[in-house]
């Protein structure tokens, strides 16, 4: 029995690991590329951007289309294990964003993580959120 528990425990971790699927980066041009893009829900709070690839960037945004939500803050992860806590703490209207976010120069992101609230009763309109980033290739 403790091995059959311990079987699904370990299925519904995996699943949960491989239902967000990572955002590829390809290009490694000067100028804002669209990371990574979600389309949150009344149902959930949370949402979560993986990125592999060209992935270094010197600053970053949120754009949000199609429905408005309140934006209380964002994680940023990057590869030497450390995280950057961006506070919003405001209501961001379809088709607007938030203001650049300077990470001090190009650095690895791995990950995104976002915590809102949605705005409004209508299940049938999601927000479409995207991260977008700046590379700036000092280095060239």
């Amino acid at each position: 029995m403790k091995k059959f528990i311990l079987m699904l425990l370990l299925a519904v971790s995996s699943a949960s690991v491989w239902a967000q699927t990572p955002k590829v980066v390809i290009s490694d041009k000067d100028g804002w590329h669209k990371i990574g893009e979600t389309v949150v829900s009344l149902d959930k709070e949370t949402d979560k951007i993986i990125i592999v690839g060209a992935n270094r960037f010197a600053s970053v945004k949120i754009k949000v289309t199609e429905a408005p939500i309140r934006l209380e803050s964002f994680d940023i992860f990057f590869d030497n294990n450390q995280t950057k806590n961006v506070k919003i703490g405001q209501e961001i209207k379809h088709e607007g964003e938030t203001a650049v976010v300077d990470l001090g120069g190009e650095k690895n992101i791995t990950k995104v993580e976002f915590y809102y609230h949605t705005i409004g009763d209508d299940k049938s309109k999601k927000a479409h959120v995207e991260l977008w980033g700046l590379k700036t290739n000092p280095n060239k």
